[in-house]
């Protein structure tokens, strides 16, 4: 399994992206290298495309996998590929809170701590459907981790279209987001842009 051991402020750095967005509350005084150099039409369609797999840890391949199950789907591919990524299990973990960073609600995923309609789900890129019922296993509930997590996700805003209940650490997907209800800062159609070349 590959892993991600790239520093996340420098990389957030290089990609002029905001670490609030993969959960981190630091930030950096340094300013990019490449600040202020103009991009070509390419490396701004390669930089978002890097940004959105950066965001959701979604290595090239499985990337380009959704891209192409997107481009199947019905509606507007870019507004499909932003949607498939914000439903993986990982992502919707970290937007209950029940995450303080998309790494760490990777990690707690890939550890079996979770259950998805009562059964184990240990897939990280799980993809949630409207319905499903997503809560911490009763073994892990009385883990001091998560007490921990919940004091500082506490603050944090569930997004609209996930029922959250804190007490009992529980969540259920009412619907699958729109592009208007992903807060996340890339332009989905230079993605779109540069694989349909």
């Amino acid at each position: 399994m590959a892993v991600n051991r790239v520093p996340v402020l420098k990389r957030c750095r290089s990609l002029d992206l905001d670490p609030t967005f993969l959960g981190y509350d630091k930030k950096s005084n340094r300013t990019s290298a490449r600040a202020g150099k103009k991009i070509s039409e390419y490396g701004l369609q390669l930089r978002e495309k890097q940004k959105a797999k950066f965001i959701y840890g979604v290595l090239e391949k499985p990337f380009r996998n959704y891209y192409e199950k997107a481009d199947r789907m019905k509606g507007q591919t870019g507004e499909n590929l932003m949607t498939m990524l914000e439903s993986r299990l990982d992502s919707v973990v970290f937007r209950m809170g029940l995450a303080r960073t998309r790494r760490e609600a990777r990690q707690v995923v890939g550890h079996k701590h979770f259950l998805v309609n009562g059964k184990p789900v240990q897939i990280p890129s799980y993809l949630v459907k409207a319905g499903d019922v997503i809560e911490l296993k009763e073994k892990a509930r009385s883990l001091q981790r998560y007490k921990d997590i919940l004091e500082v996700t506490g603050g944090r805003l569930v997004p609209e279209w996930i029922d959250m209940d804190q007490e009992a650490m529980k969540g259920t997907v009412k619907y699958l987001p729109t592009r208007e209800m992903i807060d996340v800062p890339v332009n989905e159609m230079l993605i779109v842009e540069l694989y349909s070349k």
